[in-house]
């Protein structure tokens, strides 16, 4: 039993989940890995993609960022912009349910793939997503690409 839910992001959510992210990279910002700026936009995000949030008791433990290409009737995928779990609440199988959620929502909408991009400095990652069945397809710079495909 998940003593988490996970829902929509609204706009009220944007400083929360934002010191959520910053919380979730503190970590490896603290290894001397060079991250973007991983949690700038929240709100243009909530705004203009969708996003989900894992909240426990009021407080935001998780979230995730997919982006759906307007013109994804051509490209078929969608892509996981940003997942983060506060390192607090790891464990709770709360990233596992943050990207079930978002693959049954770009099934429905028909797409075929999810793509997303991780750092080569986290390996940890890339197990965990190859765990999940996702498979590398590239690599350029400190950038590592995955798919999934979910038909």
């Amino acid at each position: 039993m998940t003593n988490f839910t996970i829902r929509r992001a609204t706009l009220k959510d944007t400083q929360p989940l934002t010191s959520c992210i910053d919380a979730a990279y503190a970590g490896f910002l603290a290894k001397g890995i060079e991250l973007p700026p991983v949690s700038e936009g929240v709100g243009d995000d909530i705004t203009n993609n969708i996003v989900w949030v894992a909240e426990k008791n009021e407080w935001i433990i998780g979230g995730l960022i997919l982006v759906v290409n307007s013109d994804h009737d051509q490209s078929h995928a969608a892509k996981l912009a940003n997942i983060a779990v506060h390192p607090s609440a790891g464990g709770l199988g709360i990233g596992r349910a943050l990207i079930t959620t978002c693959e049954r929502y770009v099934r429905d909408l028909g797409l075929s793939e999810l793509h997303l991009a991780t750092h080569t400095d986290m390996p940890e990652n890339v197990a965990l997503y190859e765990h999940l069945g996702w498979h590398v397809t590239g690599a350029e710079g400190n950038k590592i690409f995955m798919t999934k495909a979910l038909i």
